[in-house]
């Protein structure tokens, strides 16, 4: 029944083939995850998308309460495991996470018949956290299970014979010394799988972040230009008319009347005129009309005295008794 119910749950939910693995390899029967089975976990976990996959799924079988908890112990069983003959991304995203792992070294859980279920938990958990403290100890636990799974492969297809003779021994090194250590193996991978995947997101975060500060910067160079510019017009069209080029002010002389009123009557005299306050008016000297000259034309004559006026004079040089006398 609860193998069915497991199905069930698996194509509701739509979950991957490294998920079914791994809820399989940590469900709740009474019996440890086969080392098939946790190898073939082991090796999804070298592929990126499983890999998250199945740290994800392992994360939440540890994080699982008291009554369930075969889900607990099995994912600890399964996360020692992938740890040692999975991708190494699964031992680095644990040690990322090393909290988690270390706050089940004190789970407790009490079953109806008075049994501490727990200690299985603790113990499997004080393992796999001496084991990523340690990296030498990690390293040689690592190449120890990898050459061991590689001689258990090369046995499988080797001959039945020596594949039967050296089953045993090639399947006791393989397999790991509990079902907690596989467990753990699992979670291990699970874990670097998650890291892997976030590292990826981080990445793509700083990318948009520095092509939106590149943005913001050319945009602001831009309305700095435009700002720039618009002063200059500005400036240009309300720029104030300024006094003749050379023109000295005269602090004790008259002001200085505007060139052009637009409202007045022109005004006749010349601006530079000087005002005399003490003496008479200055005379207006009346315009001498110019005759035009033409080119094509005759030229004047010259003024002729009229003979009134020579008639008169010849007379009274020729009488000079008519002169009067001052004396």
């Amino acid at each position: 029944m609860p193998t069915i119910r497991r199905t069930l749950k698996n194509v509701v939910k739509n979950y991957s083939d490294a998920q079914v693995k791994v809820r399989e390899a940590t469900s709740n029967d009474p019996w440890g995850p086969s080392s098939t089975l946790m190898g073939e976990v082991a090796d999804l976990t070298y592929n990126v998308v499983a890999f998250t996959e199945i740290m994800q799924m392992i994360w939440k079988r540890l994080n699982d309460d008291g009554k369930n908890w075969r889900h607990v112990y099995k994912a600890m069983v399964l996360l020692d495991y992938i740890v040692k003959t999975g991708s190494e991304k699964v031992a680095q995203q644990c040690k990322e996470n090393f909290h988690a792992i270390k706050t089940l070294t004190s789970f407790q859980y009490i079953d109806v018949d008075n049994k501490d279920q727990g200690m299985n938990v603790r113990e499997k958990a004080k393992q796999l956290v001496a084991l990523l403290s340690d990296d030498e100890r990690l390293k040689n636990e690592r190449t120890k299970a990898l050459k061991a799974k590689e001689r258990f492969a090369q046995n499988a297809m080797g001959s039945p014979s020596e594949s039967g003779r050296r089953m045993s021994t090639d399947a006791a090194l393989a397999r790991p010394s509990s079902l907690g250590e596989e467990e753990i193996q699992l979670q291990l991978a699970l874990a670097m799988s998650k890291e892997e995947h976030d590292e990826e997101v981080r990445k793509q975060k700083s990318d948009d972040i520095k092509l939106q500060l590149a943005l913001d910067e050319s945009k602001k160079q831009h309305d700095d230009e435009v700002v720039k510019i618009s002063l200059m017009l500005i400036c240009v069209h309300f720029q104030p008319v300024g006094t003749a080029a050379g023109g000295a002010n005269d602090s004790w002389g008259a002001p200085v009347q505007s060139a052009v009123d637009p409202w007045g009557v022109p005004n006749s005299q010349p601006a530079n005129q000087n005002v005399d306050p003490w003496g008479s008016p200055a005379r207006v000297k009346q315009p001498v009309a110019s005759q035009p000259s033409d080119p094509w034309g005759v030229a004047s004559p010259a003024p002729v005295q009229s003979q009134s006026s020579a008639g008169n004079i010849s007379h009274l040089q020729s009488n000079p008794s008519m002169v009067p006398s001052v004396f």
